[in-house]
């Protein structure tokens, strides 16, 4: 796979707009509409509802986070919202 920023475009509310992604986000947000039977297009603009910032940073905020909810769904012990917890595991 390759780390390369590509031009992305979407339709959102009828205009289309551009966004820079690399391919591995890319892939995962393609993932996460397919998992949430959705299209890519509908997804972009959930994100872009309750983004902060510009679309591409908030692209790979949400990808970090459903990766990160994945991650912890495997550790029982592990409070995802509590990251002291994490100094204590030796």
């Amino acid at each position: 796979m390759e780390d390369a920023v590509r031009k992305r475009s979407v339709t959102i509310a009828g205009h289309r707009t551009s966004f820079s992604l690399e391919d591995a986000f890319w892939e995962e947000l393609v993932g996460i509409a397919q998992r949430r039977a959705m299209t890519l297009a509908e997804l972009v603009v959930e994100i872009d509802t309750d983004r902060e910032g510009n679309l591409s940073s908030a692209l790979r905020l949400f990808v970090l986070r459903d990766l990160q909810n994945r991650l912890a769904g495997g550790a029982d012990e592990v409070e995802p919202s509590d990251p002291e917890s994490l100094c204590d595991q030796n």
